[in-house]
């Protein structure tokens, strides 16, 4: 591996309808360029002109893969097998996206790049046992394929080598359809495969229960302005969907996650997926953040479908379990296919 590979850069995948620019640094989506219904083309993902200014510094997580364990961790406390681990505090009294300096916040490696007409590029990142407190040895790898004219695939794997851990990891870009620097998304139109959400206190841990959606502002098993009922539920969305009941549409051997349609441009962005919950979250605390091409992004002024397992899952016996033990393999797959109506 020559040391020019383990610097931060950009590279770019292009199939001539999707164009996408990615970061070895948080192994992140920087740019992301798709038609709309008149083949006009525009950026869809919220983030930075340079890769130096990820580096600087991107509290909101523009585009990244966080992780060693997505989302939130009550108190930062975890048991495994009789031994006890704290992590950082970094979220009000939680650990949250993997603690300071998560995989969002290091230099994958690049191990394999193709080009033809399904370019792709891997990146590889290697946690330490007692890394941000997690125990384990931990590799990952992370796939990003431009599978077809018009899907982005996501294939993430990692392998714990000596201590069973936990690992949860999640995509974490900001989707605005009308192009990254058009306004806020409250008129994008949602539908979420799941009929539940896992509930949250004041510190947006889970409850441990399962909530059904209906007749509550949550409830997007059909299509729905994301704008609507957004000021029923505090600040916005920001609420793990349970993905696991809902066997409808498959693709790819992925089940349906999300529909997203931008209407003025015509833009949709179908999301699939084999995680077990997905974290639907409105850009609540983005505030007056300078991003590329000099806009600057406000509240609301993109929206995360974070596939993941649930949050707080290593503390919960009754959610999924986010445990790998050594000799299993964490995989996690996200499809992101681009139309328009």
């Amino acid at each position: 591996m020559s040391d020019r590979l383990k610097e931060p850069r950009l590279f770019h995948l292009n199939n001539g309808t999707i164009r996408v620019s990615i970061t070895n640094y948080g192994a992140a989506i920087t740019s992301l360029f798709v038609p709309d219904k008149h083949g006009e083309l525009a950026d869809v993902v919220l983030g930075f002109d340079s890769v130096q200014t990820y580096m600087e510094g991107n509290p909101c997580y523009f585009g990244c893969i966080v992780g060693r364990v997505a989302n939130r961790i009550k108190e930062g406390k975890f048991s495994l097998n009789g031994a006890d681990y704290s992590l950082p505090i970094n979220n009000g009294p939680n650990s949250l996206h993997g603690g300071n300096k998560g995989f969002d916040k290091v230099v994958w490696d690049v191990v394999e790049q193709k080009d033809g007409e399904q370019p792709s590029i891997t990146f590889k990142y290697e946690s330490s046992d007692g890394e941000e407190g997690y125990p384990g040895d931990v590799t990952v790898t992370a796939t990003y394929t431009l599978a077809s004219t018009n899907t982005l695939r996501l294939d993430m794997e990692a392998v714990t080598k000596n201590k069973p851990t936990p690992i949860s990891l999640a995509q974490h870009t900001y989707w605005n359809l009308g192009g990254h620097k058009s306004g806020n998304i409250l008129d994008h139109l949602v539908q979420l495969s799941a009929s539940r959400i896992t509930p949250v206190d004041e510190n947006s841990i889970p409850t441990g229960e399962l909530l059904p959606v209906k007749g509550t502002p949550f409830d997007f098993t059909s299509e729905k302005k994301v704008g609507i009922s957004i000021g029923e539920v505090g600040i916005g969305y920001d609420h793990n969907y349970v993905l696991l009941e809902y066997s409808g549409q498959e693709k790819s051997g992925l089940n349906h996650a999300a529909k997203v349609k931008e209407p003025s441009s015509g833009r949709v962005l179908n999301l699939w997926t084999d995680a077990p919950g997905v974290q639907f979250y409105t850009a609540n605390y983005v505030n007056g953040v300078a991003g590329k091409e000099g806009a600057v992004y406000g509240k609301h002024s993109g929206l995360c479908l974070e596939t993941q397992g649930f949050p707080n899952a290593i503390n919960q016996p009754n959610f999924p379990s986010i445990v790998v033990q050594p000799g299993e393999k964490y995989k996690h797959s996200m499809l992101f296919e681009f139309s328009v109506e």
